[in-house]
């Protein structure tokens, strides 16, 4: 069986093991970018729909900013709050090593992030130690699976590499995260649930319409 039809399978699989949809109160506390990624993990869950059988909390990384920042957002929905991490993007999405994403790619080979939805699976050991499968919701990173682009930890990922060097090192195109901030994960948003990737630009301080 090719991979690819595999993770048809598992979304299918997924789909069947899947709750009724939610609805969710806004809310009322938080910064202006709380309120509008709460509002952007609720419209990625509907559009995902069924796929996602976990709907209590949702991860949004937002790409748009360096990664010195804090841009790895656990959105809870059902405890209406939002905690935010480092995390790495690809070499082959910042070539020039300076910390910003300048390109995304959905390639074999290219070692780039991809955008998009992805739904998380189970977590496994293998060339990071304990990582979780990502599979691709989108025409944009449709071929998550065939890249093996997961979750996983990473030395390069660590606070402290952003004191030293003014920035995270760079993965193959995986959600990379330091051991704290990977364990949060393992917790929070593997088995079921959605992770979102983009380029927001969503700062602390931005200008955001959350309504």
């Amino acid at each position: 069986m090719k991979r690819r039809d595999l993770l048809k399978g598992s979304l299918v699989a997924g789909a069947g093991l899947a709750l009724p949809a939610r609805v969710f109160a806004a809310p009322q506390a938080g910064t202006k970018r709380d309120r509008a990624l709460f509002k952007l993990a609720k419209r990625e869950l509907d559009r995902a729909g069924e796929v996602i059988w976990k709907r209590d909390i949702v991860g949004i990384a937002d790409f748009g900013l360096h990664s010195a920042e804090r841009r790895f957002h656990f959105v809870n929905l059902d405890r209406e709050e939002v905690q935010s991490y480092h995390v790495s993007h690809g070499t082959g999405s910042d070539p020039e090593h300076d910390g910003w994403l300048n390109r995304y790619s959905n390639v074999e080979g290219s070692n780039a992030t991809s955008r998009g939805a992805y739904i998380s699976w189970e977590w496994y050991v293998g060339r990071y130690g304990t990582s979780v499968r990502l599979g691709g919701l989108d025409s944009t990173n449709s071929n998550a699976f065939d890249r093996a682009i997961v979750m996983h930890r990473a030395a390069y990922a660590e606070p402290d590499h952003i004191s030293r060097w003014g920035r995270l090192g760079r993965s193959n195109g995986c959600f990379a995260m330091g051991e704290e901030q990977f364990r949060i994960a393992l917790l929070n948003l593997s088995g079921g649930r959605l992770l979102y990737a983009d380029s927001l630009g969503w700062g602390e301080n931005s200008e955001i319409d959350a309504e």
